[in-house]
Order: structure tokens, then C-alpha cells, then sequence
């Protein structure tokens, strides 16, 4: 086995695998290369991108008006700060399970009103969204609370019969099958089905948010 290996290391093959690990050097020289390459466009990108990351945390802290902060910057690097401020919003837009969420809906929403100048594409997709949070906290929440006493009692039969084959217990013994361990995991999946529904339409709508100017 050993010779074997070494035979391999002599044809290259592992040879060929440690060449494509690149020193720190390499890697910071190909940086600067793609820097000094790098059109006055793609620099404003690089520059003003993360600028609007970082404004949106501000703005969604409530600790700035989002159209005075906008004014502050040129025409030519504003464009960049909406992308990576309006990037930063669609992410953050989830499904309304609590509270906190649908707060945070509501102001990226607002946001996005500011920053995107195609107002009747973004009412558009703005009008499914509100149907489809809609549905998830009405039609959802039932669908949710029905599985849910399903499961609990196809769950606390099964631990039933368990229990009465391992330990002979007598039937109509009552166990709380809801802080089982088990059930819980098993809850957790059938959850994750259920909303699994609703995140591929959020995730279509939050890509036709993107593609809005």
C-alpha cells in the first residue's frame, strides 16, 4: 500500500491536487490583478454595495430615514446603494410566524417602496405576498393545528401499545405524549412540510422583488 501511493505521488495525481492549493500571496496577487483590471463601474459596486448593506441595518433599527440617507449620495453611487440595500430587505421578508416577524415585514416592505421606482410591479407582487401571509396565518394556522392533534394521536397511540408490550401496563394509562422528545422532532418535521409550501412561493416572489427596478 505504501508503494502504491508513492507511485501514485510520482504520476501526479496527489502532485496534481497539492498544485491547486494557492499560497496566501497568490491568492492577495490575483486580487490586486482583478483590482487594477476593474472598470470605475465595477469599483463603485465593490464600494457602494455593502455601504447599502449596512445603511438597511440602520433603517431597519429605525435609526434613519432611508430617502434623507439616499440624498447624501451621488446619482452614480446611489444606484449601487439601492442594490445592496434593496438585497438586504428581501431577505429580510418571511413568513408572519410571530410578531417580531411581521414587524419586520412591514417595515422592509416600506423600504422597498422607497427604493424602487417601479411602484406598480412592486404593488403587484406586494398584493400576492399579502395573500399569501394571509393564507398562512388563517387556512395555514388550521392546517397547522390539525396536523398537529394528528400526530399527537397517532404518536400517543404508538407509545400506548409500546409501553403496554414493554411494561405490561394496563390500557387507558395516559401519557403526555407532547414532551416526548420524539414527538417533538417529529412535530418539527411535519412543520417544515407544511411551511414548505409557502417558502417556494415566498422564494419566487422575493426574486421578482429583485428583478424590479
Amino acid at each position: 500500500m505504501f508503494y502504491y501511493l508513492e507511485y501514485n505521488i510520482g504520476n501526479g495525481s496527489m502532485g496534481a491536487k497539492m498544485s491547486d492549493i494557492k499560497s496566501a500571496r497568490e491568492i492577495a496577487m490575483e486580487k490586486v490583478e482583478k483590482l487594477e483590471r476593474a472598470t470605475d463601474e465595477e469599483r463603485l459596486k465593490w464600494k457602494y454595495v455593502p455601504e447599502g448593506e449596512k445603511l438597511i441595518g440602520r433603517y431597519l433599527s429605525e435609526s434613519c430615514n432611508l430617502t434623507v440617507e439616499l440624498g447624501n449620495y451621488e446619482e452614480q453611487a446611489r444606484r449601487w446603494i439601492i442594490e445592496g440595500a434593496g438585497n438586504v430587505l428581501i431577505r429580510n421578508i418571511n413568513l408572519p410566524n410571530n410578531d417580531l416577524a411581521k414587524r419586520n415585514n412591514k417595515r422592509a416592505m416600506e423600504g422597498l417602496k422607497t427604493l424602487k421606482s417601479d411602484k406598480v410591479a412592486l404593488e403587484n407582487i406586494y398584493s400576492q405576498l399579502y395573500n399569501l401571509f394571509n393564507h398562512y396565518t388563517e387556512q395555514g394556522e388550521q392546517q397547522r393545528e390539525q396536523a398537529y392533534e394528528t400526530l399527537k394521536a397517532e404518536f400517543a397511540a404508538r407509545i400506548q401499545q409500546a409501553v403496554q408490550q414493554q411494561l405490561g401496563l394496563p390500557p387507558g394509562v395516559r401519557i403526555d405524549v407532547e414532551k416526548q422528545p420524539q414527538f417533538q422532532e417529529e412535530w418539527r418535521k411535519v412543520q417544515t412540510q407544511i411551511d414548505s409550501q409557502y417558502y417556494k412561493l415566498l422564494d419566487e416572489y422575493k426574486q421578482e422583488l429583485s428583478a424590479i427596478h
